[in-house]
């Protein structure tokens, strides 16, 4: 795309199909009379007088605890310069939209017009009961370390200058893992800047603050060495950094140093000068969008150096985004007063703790597949991975609370860390008790895709989070080439069990005969059974789930989903008292998580296995902590209609009430009445059903199946599942689309359900 065309495609994203990048959504429902009565007049003088009597209340009745302001006077707008607040107004928009999307945190921008310093503090500071963080965003220097260190005198909130401290703790995680690949200790390395803004000197602060020697540090600035006795362009923040040194200019400051930190202009550091720097050197060329100098220039004059830039297209981008909404996720969970130097640190040894992990699944596939490990063309973590939030916010927390500005301590880590999986993946709170039920009675879990790279990630993480014990199925040779070539951890013969169909014919072979035996009456000889037990690796995890020796199953993820569930009927028997299998899947909105069922198997199914399925689907339901309140939908609203499926639907209801005294359910009913009560009522006003349903019980595959992938598709669903239901030992059939995260969660469930079976 040429630039004319990006920039056409830039205005027509931030125009089209409503202008601009934020909304302002409700959290409650205002349906009735009486939400209105509790949202506004009379209802809300509760709140407001709690509010008074306890300032700290507003945390529990307002949205304050999560809402951040970014504000900027629009006088260093990127690399734009002095636009002013207006034509600032869609960078802060982007912003906004960063904190949300990365960390949850709800934002309103603030355009300020107000250049003079005083002005704009005051402006400020009288805006602290509305937020429970400020970001402050594209203020020029010298005036944004006057306006930043008035206002954190002044407001007992956290008061953050991204350009300065989000820059700093990047650079600082950059070093930590650049040094430790080079051998080298921060306390020990020369360092040379090119730049004496916000963002440098901020960048020098906490590198000192981390054990940097400050008499190790040159600045240069567009005059060249900051040096003892010069006068021109200085100022209290620069003058501080001024030094005894002969060196007048930056090549000559370079001499001898371990690292090269450029915040300033394009092209400003010569290759020729490169040699002079120490060995194994560190370039940080991140001026934007133009570098100090192109990467490619630097590993020409110095193969020995790790090179970072600001830019997406090169190895090691410096990206603040990285830190800023995590940081606030973390100080805003414990009601911190500030962001202090401690909750930088941890930040930034998270972030470089973190480059250090195999790359997440979501990286991966960013890169097709093939994603750097840590090396030193990956010190830095990826701005879209998923664990950011997971390691970072914990960390600022624990700091807030040992530097003693917490003002709500966080009492149960393991079920913050929980609750923040919620915004990596959202099927983090849903499938958070099965996680929980899983780790304590972890078992053998055979995956019959085993040289599949997500099932790879996903036997990594069990294996982490300790909720099962993988068996992988499939060719040895391959299989621990792809856990290397994807810098996974797992340890074959310790942590995973690896079997092969095709040479372990100790463990294979006795039980082609049993497979034989149980599909003879199906027309298989014996010599293709046992080429299907070698050759098909679902019938070889099944049989070894059907024999005992692994306690649950996941199969599929590659080929028909219909086929691998034909081959694994034919194997695990139904449970004692079941006359057939059927399909639950979940599905995560917006709004809520809704269960539906049969979304695979029965085709038709009738009164009877209507009443069967429900049991068993609310019976699964309760494995994630919900109770379920079932709908029977149907084309038909409680008797409107006569036909067959709709009278199958009614009497269904009577046989699931005589069979599940105990279940919330009602029907026949349209998918909206199960869905809001007040429609329900309108039509029923005596339903058993109260409040809206989360289990909806289909009249046909068609229906239920028409019905998920629809709402996947046109209200942002995310998919659990299918959960087979009625089998008689634990066995998931995943399908082809399904992610790392998705088999990981289907195994917790296999490991919840052959826990319950055993008695667990």
């Amino acid at each position: 795309m040429d630039r004319e065309d990006f920039r056409k495609a830039a205005l027509d994203y931030h125009r089209l199909p409503r202008p601009g990048k934020l909304s302002v959504e409700p959290t409650k429902r205002l349906a009735t009379n009486h939400d209105l009565a509790l949202a506004y007049s009379p209802g809300v003088a509760a709140a407001c007088e709690a509010i008074a009597a306890d300032p700290a209340a507003a945390f529990d009745y307002t949205g304050r605890g999560n809402l951040v302001a970014v504000i900027s006077n629009g006088t260093a707008v990127l690399g734009l310069g002095a636009i002013g607040p207006l034509a600032g107004k869609p960078v802060m928009e982007g912003k906004a939209v960063l904190f949300k999307k990365f960390a949850g945190i709800d934002v309103f921008d603030i355009e300020v017009d107000a250049t003079e310093p005083e002005k704009f503090i005051e402006v400020v500071a009288a805006l602290e009961p509305s937020f429970g963080g400020i970001n402050l965003e594209d203020i020029r220097a010298p005036d944004c370390f006057v306006i930043e260190s008035a206002l954190r005198e002044r407001m007992r909130i956290p008061v953050f200058h991204d350009d300065q401290h989000g820059t700093a703790i990047i650079v600082a995680a950059a070093i930590r893992n650049a040094l430790m690949l080079q051998g080298k200790r921060l306390e020990e390395v020369r360092l040379v800047t090119s730049g004496a803004g916000a963002a440098a000197l901020a960048c020098l602060d906490l590198l000192v603050a981390m054990g940097l020697r400050a008499e190790n540090v040159i600045v240069t600035d567009i005059k060249g060495v900051v040096h003892e006795g010069r006068t021109e362009l200085m100022d209290p923040w620069k003058a501080k950094w001024a030094r005894a040194t002969p060196a007048r200019t930056l090549a000559e400051a370079l001499t001898g140093a371990d690292i090269f930190l450029g915040l300033s202009a394009p092209r400003v550091l010569d290759p020729e000068w490169l040699p002079a720097m120490a060995p194994n050197p560190l370039i940080l060329a991140l001026a934007n969008p133009e570098p100090e100098i192109r990467p490619e220039l630097a590993k020409a004059a110095r193969p020995d150096a790790i090179v970072a830039t600001g830019r997406s297209d090169y190895p090691n981008q410096v990206n603040n985004v990285l830190c800023f909404p995590f940081i606030f996720r973390g100080a805003l969970d414990v009601g911190a007063t500030a962001i202090n130097d401690a909750m930088k640190i941890a930040a930034a040894d998270a972030i470089a703790a973190l480059a250090r992990e195999e790359p997440s699944e979501v990286v991966q596939a960013a890169y097709g597949g093939h994603a750097p490990s840590f090396g030193p063309e990956t010190i830095i973590p990826k701005p879209f991975d998923p664990r950011l939030i997971l390691r970072i916010a914990p960390a600022v927390a624990k700091a807030a609370m040992e530097s003693g500005v917490a003002t709500r301590p966080i009492a149960d880590f393991e079920a913050y860390r929980a609750r923040l999986a919620g915004f990596s993946y959202r099927s983090g709170q849903l499938m958070r008790p099965v996680f929980e039920a899983a780790r304590s009675h972890p078992v053998r879990v055979a995956y019959a895709e085993g040289e599949d790279e997500r099932v790879l990630r996903a036997a990594q993480i069990a294996v982490d989070e300790g909720v099962a014990k993988p068996v992988v199925i499939g060719r040895r040779a391959v299989i621990e080439a792809r856990i290397a070539a994807l810098g996974l951890r797992l340890r074959p013969g310790e942590q995973i069990e690896i079997l092969d169909p095709g040479t372990d014919d100790a463990v294979f072979g006795p039980m082609a005969e049993a497979y034989h035996r149980l599909v003879e009456r199906k027309g298989v000889p014996p010599e293709t059974a046992a080429s299907r037990v070698r050759t098909r690796s679902t019938v070889a995890a099944a049989m070894l789930l059907a024999q005992g020796a692994v306690e649950a199953a996941i199969v599929g993820a590659t080929g028909q989903w219909m086929r691998q569930w034909e081959l694994v009927r034919d194997i695990i028997p139904r449970r004692r008292g079941v006359t057939r299998a059927y399909a639950l899947s979940a599905l995560i909105l917006p709004t809520g998580t809704l269960f539906i069922a049969d979304t695979h198997v029965t085709p038709e199914p009738t009164a009877e296995q209507v009443c069967e399925m429900t049991g068993l689907a609310a019976e699964a339901v309760r494995r994630f902590g919900v109770e379920p309140k079932i709908a029977l939908v149907s084309h038909s609203n409680f008797g409107s209609s006569g036909t067959p499926s709709a009278r199958r639907m009614r009497e269904a209801l009577g046989l699931i009430r005589a069979r599940f005294p105990g279940l919330e359910v009602e029907g026949e009913m349209h998918a909206d009445a199960a869905l809001v009560e007040t429609t329900r009522l309108r039509l029923f006003p005596r339903s058993a059903l109260k409040g809206s349903a989360n289990l909806l019980i289909m009249p046909s595959l068609d229906a239920a199946n028409i019905s998920f992938e629809l709402l996947k598709a046109a209200a942002d669903g995310l998919a659990v599942g299918p959960i087979l239901l009625g089998l008689e030992r634990p066995v998931h059939v995943v399908s082809p689309s399904i992610t790392a995260r998705g088999i990981l969660n289907l195994t917790a469930l296999a490991v919840l359900e052959a826990a319950q079976r055993d008695g667990g």
